[in-house]
């Protein structure tokens, strides 16, 4: 009777510790209580040093957009942008990683306008760089302009009456990081104008997801 007690108490505990086991995710090389918000390769893989540079350009078959309003479709639409940022901090999971924006590019050859009077887009430039980038553990995505300034982007068009620069600005801009496409994505960005002629839009509304983030060869996560 005593041996079949213990017998029982021995597979008690190998049924346990292999139920949690199973439970907790095993992150090689990286305990789970130090993972950090982000990494490379995996949820809980590699971490992503500070100083390291990460890009991403738009999502597949995607385009940004610039609409003159959030349900409309007239505006810009860009079919090639990217942009580069360099982590400043990834703390511990869960936390919030910081980055500097350094460049936000949009190719004005993939440009193209339908508003009326427009015929070309020739450049498309974000001012006031660097902003400052916020990626948290549950995947919100803020972009802050330094102190005392805005979020601006100009955007030069060939016009009818010549080539005109429309100016807008934003106080920042709120995005999402998905892991399942390993993305970050925004959706109905206000811009107010602050300077252009008739033909500028008076308010713009970007729209865009960049995909996959990726540090060198490596895709990040956010844990």
């Amino acid at each position: 009777m005593r041996t079949r007690t213990r017998t029982l108490l021995a597979l008690t505990a190998s049924v346990a510790a292999l139920t949690l086991s199973a439970a907790v995710p095993a992150v090689a090389g990286t305990p789970a209580a130090d993972t950090p918000v982000l990494t490379t390769g995996a949820v809980g893989g590699a971490p992503v040093a500070v100083g390291d540079t990460l890009t991403a350009s738009l999502a597949s078959g995607s385009s940004a957009t610039f609409h003159s309003s959030a349900t409309g479709t007239s505006g810009v639409s860009c079919t090639a942008s990217q942009f580069t940022v360099a982590v400043t901090d990834n703390p511990t999971a869960p936390g919030t990683a910081t980055e500097s924006l350094t460049a936000h590019t949009f190719d004005s050859d993939s440009c193209t306008s339908n508003v009326v009077g427009v015929m070309d887009v020739t450049g498309i430039k974000v001012d006031n760089l660097p902003y400052t980038t916020t990626v948290s553990s549950d995947g919100t995505v803020a972009v802050t302009p330094p102190s005392g300034s805005a979020v601006r982007t100009t955007v030069t068009l060939r016009t009818l009456l010549g080539s005109v620069n429309c100016v807008y600005e934003a106080p920042g801009l709120s995005g999402t990081a998905s892991n399942d496409t390993n993305s970050i994505a925004f959706a109905d960005q206000h811009f107010t104008k602050v300077s252009g002629s008739g033909l500028c839009f008076a308010n713009g509304y970007f729209t865009a997801t960049y995909a996959p983030v990726t540090d060198g060869a490596g895709t990040v996560y956010v844990n």
